[in-house]
């Protein structure tokens, strides 16, 4: 779950190893800047280990992923269509449904990242 002055999104992280290292850093507050109109960026407070994950050049919308050689975490929100240059960026996970509240936060934003017991009581 992402809180923010604009709202809440809840987002769902993937099976491997990567986005359960992330996991162990929640919860986590992190300063969040959007330079290029396309994704939300952070510094993550500690690295994760990425080792063996498969990176990618051509992010999707929605999708939260890691910069291996900046331990940044970026949450993209359009596409413009850019390649990103080598060694790419390695999935973490997505947002859940819709977008606009992450767009419409602003340049500069305050996240609490916390995760969530999906599990059935």
């Amino acid at each position: 779950m992402l809180r923010f002055d604009h709202g809440v999104v809840t987002a769902t992280l993937d099976d491997t190893a990567a986005a359960r290292g992330f996991a162990a850093l929640l919860p986590l507050t992190l300063d969040l800047h959007d330079p290029m109109g396309q994704a939300k960026a952070g510094r993550l407070p500690a690295p994760i280990d990425h080792a063996g994950a498969e990176s990618v050049t051509d992010p999707d919308s929605g999708c939260i992923y890691v910069v291996p050689d900046s331990d940044m975490l970026a949450i993209f929100y359009d596409d413009l269509g850019q390649s990103v240059p080598l060694p790419g960026l390695v999935r973490l996970g997505a947002v859940d449904g819709d977008l606009d509240a992450i767009v419409d936060a602003g340049n500069r934003i305050r996240v609490r990242i916390e995760q969530t017991d999906r599990r059935s009581t």
